[in-house]
């Protein structure tokens, strides 16, 4: 048994270290416990409960609508790792600056970030979307089409994504990437980013936005960049979608290729 007095003695320790990573608890009680509860709750995955949310909520065609109801479901209901509105603002900027014909997005999830991106891209631009989880893919199709977007707009890539890359010129007639957007899993960030290399699909002007790079951190990927001297690095700083208090960014990218 622990005496009190010994107790005592740590407990300045827990208030301080519940104090400064409360953010952290919180994100920790809404990503895994509350997440946990629900899944065993309704048997459905979190995914199909925010289409169901968003399928009663926001209005069909409208895609603003829709991205709006998905952001207050993240706030308020559960916690899903979107872009969100504040770092989709850039990503929105971007978009509108550079008018990019072709984009690939590396992690669909639900497709917010999708809708996010093709409400903004010119007439006849296409989105090459690659998730691996099957059930996440069907969700995303469903919000997708939900938003007004249809196969011509957005196509969906139900395949991991060191397998679609090498194939996206002999499968979709891919030349040139004009935009990317990786939103995947950050230890795939490197490997994809130096296997679009490999392949050739990523040319001088190609510009490449990469989320969550300070939390949870994408330090390898973004080591590499800086040492490659074939791109101009610029980072965004933010906080984590949806969860006030924690720190990160987006890394965007621009191939300047080998001078």
């Amino acid at each position: 048994m622990v005496s009190p007095a010994i107790a005592l003695a740590f407990l300045p320790l827990l208030l301080t270290l519940l104090i400064r990573y409360r953010y952290y608890f919180v994100l920790l009680y809404r990503a895994v416990l509350v997440r946990w509860i629900r899944d065993c709750l309704t048997g459905m995955s979190r995914e199909e409960r925010a289409y169901q949310y968003i399928l009663t909520h926001a209005t069909p065609g409208d895609s603003q609508s829709i991205l709006d109801t998905f952001d207050q479901w993240c706030s308020k209901v559960e916690f899903i790792s979107n872009i969100g509105p504040k770092k989709g603002k850039i990503l929105d900027r971007l978009l509108v600056e550079n008018c990019p014909l072709t984009v690939l997005e590396l992690g669909t999830h639900c497709g917010y970030s999708t809708i996010r991106m093709a409400r903004s891209l010119p007439i006849g631009a296409r989105i090459y979307s690659v998730e691996m989880d099957e059930r996440n893919a069907q969700v995303a199709e469903k919000i997708i089409r939900l938003a007004g977007f249809d196969d011509d707009m957005v196509e969906l890539i139900i395949r991991p994504s060191d397998e679609v890359i090498p194939r996206l010129h002999e499968d979709f007639g891919v030349e040139r990437l004009d935009f990317i957007f990786m939103d995947h899993w950050k230890r795939c960030y490197l490997p994809d980013l130096m296997l679009l290399e490999e392949t050739g699909l990523i040319g001088e002007g190609t510009i490449i936005l990469a989320d969550n790079v300070i939390f949870p951190g994408a330090p390898n990927f973004l080591r590499y960049v800086r040492r490659s001297g074939i791109y101009e690095l610029r980072i965004h700083r933010a906080t984590l979608e949806y969860i006030r208090g924690i720190r990160d960014g987006m890394a965007e990218l621009t191939y300047i290729g080998i001078k």
